[in-house]
């Protein structure tokens, strides 16, 4: 029996794909902190992991969501970066991490941007959930709801800052990265959280960037930090370097130096060791014929993710074919699938990517089918 499993064992190890991205879980990496994650931003795949879905208190890392949804309004048109935002009294009473705003005091959204993601101020935060949803308790079940949406499953925030260390406010090092990658995919974001220092008000009030990342590790595109004493030091840190970009979620860690020097281990590792393999074609796609329809043909399009992670070791000879019918019967749904294109890597099937419809097309009216079959019949078309 063990001589069989061990045969079944390694079947399994040898059918799998050279390059495929295998999550980390062992001292592969020395990581100090009791929860950690990296992932790749493009296609979310996660390379190491550590305790990455227990339920920890985030701290400041909090405003990864809130700045989420800031960015989000602003770039459907709800709010604009000019607008101004009038501090209430309760936004202005808020301590830890502040730029001390005092009740009535007016700033723009863009302002307020640049102060919650550079220096974690709090009383910006609560004054732009105020400012975007009337109140921080409804902006809060706008956080969670955005959370259910993004599929989280270890997340629930009780607040917009992570100040108060409430047992009900907790998410995970996995729905941090997940949250922190659909604020990357926003560039506006990077406008502010790659500021080393700056200032607001004329000048006169002083920001420096509480990731010192940012200044010292190359490439480094933000992201959160955050510390409570019962949360400890958390970061979610993001860097890009050749077109590739990941990021590393550390919890729990001892000292801003252990968590610093754990985002920089699981980022270097991600640099050194993998890179993005494009699931698109260089050829132009052809369009398919469409018998019988109101339209001559339709387009094929790709769907899915545009790039896969592979490791880097070795040579990879990367080839893509194409796989299309001559042609299809109306009616055709816009997303229907046509074809597929296949990637293979040293000659091994990697990735399979459907070819779908680009368009709906119809079936041609009585005319029409009279139209094609008289053409076919002459040789034309």
């Amino acid at each position: 029996m063990k001589k069989l499993i061990c045969v079944f064992l390694a079947a399994l190890i040898l059918s799998t794909p050279a390059y495929a991205v295998e999550t980390i879980t062992d001292d592969a990496i020395d990581i100090k902190a009791p929860s950690a994650i990296l992932m790749e931003k493009t296609s979310g795949e996660v390379i190491y992991e550590k305790n990455a879905h227990e339920k920890r208190p985030p701290a400041s890392v909090t405003k990864v969501m809130t700045l989420l949804l800031i960015v989000e309004a602003i770039e459907r048109g709800d709010i604009s970066l000019d607008d101004t935002v009038i501090a209430s009294e309760r936004a202005a009473s808020f301590g830890g991490s502040c730029v001390y705003l005092e009740e009535g005091e007016k700033m723009s959204v863009d302002e307020m941007l640049k102060c919650i993601t550079v220096v974690s101020a709090n009383d910006c935060a609560v004054a732009m959930s105020e400012f975007l949803c009337g109140s921080e308790q409804a902006f809060v079940q706008r956080m969670n709801e955005r959370a259910a949406e993004l599929g989280l499953k270890d997340t629930h925030f009780c607040n917009c800052t992570g100040l108060f260390e409430d047992p009900e406010h907790y998410t995970s090092a996995y729905d941090l990265a997940v949250m922190s990658r659909a604020l990357i995919k926003h560039d506006l974001i990077k406008k502010y959280s790659t500021i080393w220092m700056d200032s607001i008000r004329n000048g006169e009030f002083g920001l420096s960037n509480t990731n010192k990342l940012v200044y010292y590790y190359d490439g480094c595109t933000g992201l959160k930090t955050g510390y409570t004493d019962k949360a400890m030091y958390c970061l979610s840190a993001t860097a890009e370097r050749d077109g590739i970009e990941y990021i590393a979620v550390i919890m729990h860690g001892d000292s801003i130096e252990s968590r610093n020097n754990d985002a920089k281990a699981l980022l270097n590792y991600g640099f050194a060791n993998y890179k993005l393999c494009s699931l698109r074609s260089d050829e132009v796609l052809p369009p398919v014929k469409v018998r019988l329809g109101n339209c001559d043909s339709v387009q094929p399009v790709y769907t899915g993710e545009e790039t896969a992670l592979i490791k880097r070791s070795g040579t990879a000879d990367i080839t893509y074919d194409v796989d299309l019918p001559e042609s299809v019967a109306a009616p055709v749904e816009k997303e229907q699938k046509l074809g597929t294109l296949t990637v293979r890597i040293n000659g091994e099937v990697f990735r399979e990517v459907p070819l779908v419809a680009g368009s709906d097309v119809g079936r041609a009216g009585l005319l029409g089918i009279f139209t094609n079959i008289a053409l076919s019949y002459l040789g034309i078309g």
